[in-house]
C-alpha cells in the first residue's frame, strides 16, 4: 500500500474539519438524534456528499468514504476510537490528551497511531460519554466516572487537574460473555478449581474477589454470577453499571454524584441501607471502597446468603484489612474483636485473582475464612497457583493445586447436593 505524503494528509485534515463546520451548520443536530442510528448515518453521508461537491473537493472514492466514516463518527459516535470499540481483542483503551492513544491487547500496552484533531474534539466526546448517563465533566467538576452503553467502564479526568489534556481511560467489555468455563480454558484456574468455585456461588457462600487493578474481578464476579439460579431477586449496586447478569430477575442501582450545588448526591451506602427494603435474595456490590462495607456485611450476616462484591487488595489477607480500615473510616468505632467477628462470620470465601508479568490474568488462591481465635481471623487457603517458571515465548508456566485441607462449606454443599462433587474436586 502505497502511503500519502504528509502533506496530502494535512490537506485531508484541513478538508474534513471544512466539511464537519459546514455539516454542523446545515443540520438540526437535535432533530437529526431522533432517526434511528442507520438512518441518521445515511442522511449525514449523503448530505456530506454534497458538501464536498459545492466545495469541488478532489477526492477518491477511498478518501471520500474515509471521510464520511470519521465525520459520522465524530458526530454519533467516539470520533477516532470508534476502530477500536469494535475490536474484541482490546482489553483497555487509555487516551492520554488528543495525540497519544494506547490500547492494552494480550496484557501488554500497545502505542496506536490514531490521534485527536485537537483536545477540544477529545473533550467533546468525553462530554458525550458522560451526559449519556446524566453526569457531566468541565473544569469545575473534573473527574467522573462513567458507563458506554455495552457496560464498558469509563473515567475521565479533564484540564485543569489533567495538564496535558483530558485523560479518557476504557475498560472494554467483551461482547461474547465469559464463563467460568472459558476462564478455565484461558488458564485462569485448574478444572477442580473452576468445581470449587461453581459450588461456592451456588451454594450461596459470601464470597470476595480480591485483587489488583486490572486483574478482571469484575470478570470473575460475572463468571460466578452465572450459578445463581434464575428464581432468585438479585440487586447489583455500583458507582457506574458495568455488571453483566445473565438472571432475569435483577434490579440494577447506581449511585449518582452530587449536581452543581452539592446537593442530591447518592452513594453505595444510601444504595446498600435501601436494597435491603428491596426485598433482595443476594446483593451484588460491584467495589466495596468505602463506608459502605459495614452495611454489607451486616447484609451478609442477615440472610442474604449468596452476596459478592469485589475489593482492590494483593491477598486475602489484605482484603481482610482492607475492610477493617473502611469500616474504621466510615466512622463506625466498633472494638476491633467485634469488627473482625463481623467479618468473619459475614464473609465465606475470598477469591484472590492477580495479572501477571507476562499478562495473563490468574486466580492465585481460594481462601476460606474460618473463623476466629481469640482476636485474629483465621483463614485457610483451600487452592493456590504455584509458579513453575517460563515457557520459551516468557508465558509463565505453573498449576492450580489445592492444599488437602478441608473446608467447612462441605456440610452446606451437601445440604444443596453438591458435596461428594467439592470432595471430588480437593482430592
Amino acid at each position: 500500500m502505497q502511503l500519502q505524503p504528509p502533506s496530502h494528509n494535512a490537506e485531508l485534515e484541513e478538508a474534513k474539519v471544512g466539511i464537519f463546520n459546514s455539516l454542523v451548520d446545515s443540520i438540526d443536530l437535535t432533530e437529526l438524534s431522533k432517526l434511528a442510528p442507520d438512518t441518521m448515518r445515511a442522511e449525514i453521508s449523503d448530505i456530506i456528499g454534497e458538501i464536498i461537491g459545492v466545495k469541488n473537493l478532489v477526492l477518491s472514492a477511498n478518501e471520500q468514504q474515509g471521510m464520511i466514516d470519521d465525520i459520522c463518527n465524530d458526530i454519533l459516535g467516539l470520533g477516532p476510537l470508534e476502530p477500536l470499540l469494535a475490536r474484541d481483542d482490546i482489553a483497555d483503551i487509555m487516551v492520554n490528551g488528543a495525540g497519544q492513544v494506547y490500547i492494552e491487547t494480550g496484557g501488554k500496552n500497545v502505542l496506536t497511531d490514531i490521534k485527536f484533531r485537537d483536545n477540544a474534539q477529545l473533550m467533546n466526546i468525553c462530554q458525550r460519554i458522560v451526559s449519556a448517563v446524566g453526569r457531566r465533566v468541565d473544569e469545575s467538576s473534573p473527574i467522573c466516572d462513567a458507563r458506554l452503553a455495552d457496560g464498558s467502564r469509563v473515567n475521565v479526568i479533564a484540564p485543569p487537574l489533567s495538564i496535558d489534556g483530558p485523560a479518557l481511560t476504557i475498560r472494554k467489555f467483551k461482547q461474547d460473555k465469559l464463563t467460568l468455563d472459558k476462564l478455565c480454558d484461558f488458564g485462569a484456574f485448574s478444572e477442580k478449581a473452576k468445581v470449587v468455585l461453581e459450588v461456592a456461588s451456588a451454594c450461596r457462600l459470601n464470597i470476595l474477589i480480591s485483587g489488583g487493578t486490572g486483574s478482571g474481578k469484575t470478570t470473575l464476579l460475572n463468571a460466578l454470577s452465572r450459578q445463581i439460579s434464575t428464581d432468585e431477586r438479585v440487586i447489583t449496586i455500583e458507582d457506574a453499571a458495568e455488571l453483566q447478569l445473565q438472571q432475569p430477575h435483577v434490579v440494577r442501582l447506581e449511585t449518582r454524584p452530587a449536581n452543581l450545588e452539592g446537593k442530591g448526591e447518592v452513594n453505595q451506602t444510601d444504595l446498600v441501607k435501601n436494597c435491603l427494603r428491596m426485598r433482595p435474595d443476594r446483593i451484588i456490590l460491584g467495589e466495596i471502597r468505602g463506608s459502605e462495607a459495614l452495611d454489607m456485611l451486616q447484609a451478609m450476616n442477615t440472610g442474604h446468603d449468596g452476596s459478592m462484591g469485589t475489593i482492590h487488595a494483593n491477598n486475602p489477607r489484605e482484603a481482610i484489612t482492607r475492610l477493617e480500615n473502611m469500616i474504621a473510616m466510615g466512622g463506625f468505632e466498633l472494638p476491633l474483636k467485634n469488627m473482625r467477628t463481623q467479618i468473619a462470620s459475614a464473609v465465606n470465601l475470598v477469591v484472590q485473582a492477580s495479572r501477571l508479568r507476562d499478562g495473563s490474568r490468574k486466580v492465585m488462591q481460594i481462601t476460606e475464612i474460618v473463623g476466629m481465635e481469640g482476636d485474629v481471623i483465621t483463614m485457610q487457603d483451600i487452592f493456590t497457583f504455584e509458579y513453575e517458571g517460563d515457557d520459551e515465548n516468557g508465558k509463565i508456566i505453573g498449576s492450580h493445586k489445592p492444599t488437602g485441607l478441608r473446608p467447612t462449606f462441605v456440610e452446606k454443599a451437601s445440604y444443596y447436593g453438591r458435596g461428594d462433587e467439592l470432595m471430588a474436586a480437593l482430592d
